[in-house]
């Protein structure tokens, strides 16, 4: 198992039974191959909110605000949207080929995405954070496994958009399907 998932099991278990996935049909759908933590992070936990602030989402999720396929068409035609109306377009996505892809939002409307880049393998893809309220982009050099153990559970991130975490414990998740 990834290490910081491990890490994440073993502060925060898992609330339901973990769920399989097709990711061939998941993957085919977004036009793209997931990072591997993701995917082993979502089979173990499902889509679902931790720490009251973080949702990962999660493929035909039950809760149909939360799902990946459907919230990633959404949010390419809302960056769109964005630049076209004057936001300045990050300097990382200027490289072709270059996209996001969101894989968790916030309680504050704050969007986490990978950084796709062509010339990377997704397992080296790197987050995101565009603030949900405003044109503030944070970039990462970590996967999302290791993104959500930094800044849930260690603090080793630096991030405005996070600046009270990681919480007090003890630390929670609930599933997206707890929230039907």
């Amino acid at each position: 198992m990834n290490p910081a998932i491990t890490h994440l099991v073993e502060a925060i278990p898992p609330s339901d039974a973990p769920r399989s996935h097709d990711w061939a049909r998941v993957e085919e759908e977004l036009g793209t191959i997931l990072p591997s933590d993701y995917k082993q992070l979502v089979d173990l936990y499902g889509g679902g909110l931790f720490d009251d602030a973080i949702w990962v989402l999660e493929p035909d999720c039950p809760n149909k605000y939360y799902d990946l396929v459907t919230e990633n068409h959404d949010r390419v035609e809302a960056q769109h949207g964005l630049w076209r109306g004057g936001e300045p377009k990050p300097a990382e996505l200027a490289e072709a080929g270059s996209r996001t892809v969101a894989w968790a939002v916030t309680e504050n409307g704050d969007c986490l995405y990978w950084l796709a880049r062509p010339h990377l393998e997704p397992d080296q893809w790197t987050v995101l954070v565009k603030e949900g309220r405003g044109r503030d982009w944070e970039f990462h050099t970590q996967s999302c496994s290791e993104f959500l153990q930094s800044i849930l559970l260690t603090g080793d991130t630096e991030s405005e958009m996070f600046y009270d975490f990681p919480s007090e414990e003890p630390h929670e998740f609930r599933s997206s399907s707890s929230f039907l």
